[in-house]
């Protein structure tokens, strides 16, 4: 099978955590895969040697996809190596746990910026190739937070709201040109960025979670590459993977 007709999919944030777990996940499955992250490229370097390693092509590259012309490079670079994108998961993303009142201004926009406007760069430029070629799926990870919000996480929980209203919007703009566009509602996962509690406190939380344990990266990829790989019709969707926490 020629490049330009193996499926390719640019996975966000994906030098640990869930967007590494989705980069292996869709490398075993055959597909194409590009990774970006912010900082971490050591780390990213070796989630794309694992992926060679397996003769699977992978790129890896550095960028701020909150930046539009960091991204308009990553996307001159998809189309150079690849000809096309068929999937879009936007994961890149960070955390602030602390009172509103605390938050500098500069730490509000970081936030929206990489949570929020990332996902705004990256599919405005993935659209124009997926309306083309009539088909394409966007996967937007995002939090529980951003449908019932969460105390000491204002900024986040507002940035991961509009992260939902985005899906459900941009869901209905594409429907009509075979592309559908979804969200995961992500519970607590066990990640890096859920690392800062302390024994305490995840034994609290994992109380309240009706499941009894803490969410996989590796279940949060099965459930991207469903999405990535299946049903044409379901589209719009926030969904909840949470253990039965919220």
């Amino acid at each position: 099978m020629s490049v330009q007709q193996k499926k390719t999919v640019l996975i966000t944030g994906a030098s640990r955590g869930i967007g590494k777990a989705a980069a292996l996940k869709f490398a075993r499955e055959g597909w194409q895969v590009v990774i970006t992250c912010l900082k971490n490229t050591d780390k990213l370097k070796e989630v794309q040697s694992e992926i060679l390693s397996a003769g699977v092509p992978c790129l890896a590259l550095t960028a701020d996809m909150g930046d539009m012309e960091d991204c308009r490079r990553i996307f001159d670079e998809i189309h150079r190596h690849f000809g096309h994108l068929d999937a879009l998961v936007n994961n890149a993303g960070i955390s602030y746990i602390g009172l509103l009142q605390d938050m500098s201004l500069e730490e509000w926009n970081q936030m929206l910026r990489t949570d929020l406007t990332s996902v705004f760069c990256c599919c405005k430029l993935a659209i124009p190739d997926m309306v083309h070629r009539r088909q394409g799926k966007i996967i937007n990870i995002s939090s529980v937070w951003g449908v019932c919000g969460a105390s000491c996480e204002a900024a986040y929980s507002a940035a991961k709201g509009g992260v939902n209203s985005f899906t459900r919007a941009l869901a209905k703009e594409l429907g009509p040109s075979n592309i559908q566009v979804n969200a995961i509602a992500c519970g607590a996962i066990d990640t890096e960025m859920n690392q800062w509690m302390e024994p305490e406190e995840k034994e609290a939380l994992l109380e309240e979670i009706p499941a009894g344990r803490m969410g996989q990266p590796s279940e949060v990829a099965d459930l991207i590459f469903q999405l990535a790989d299946g049903n044409s019709y379901l589209t719009g969707q926030i969904i909840a993977l949470d253990g039965g926490w919220i």
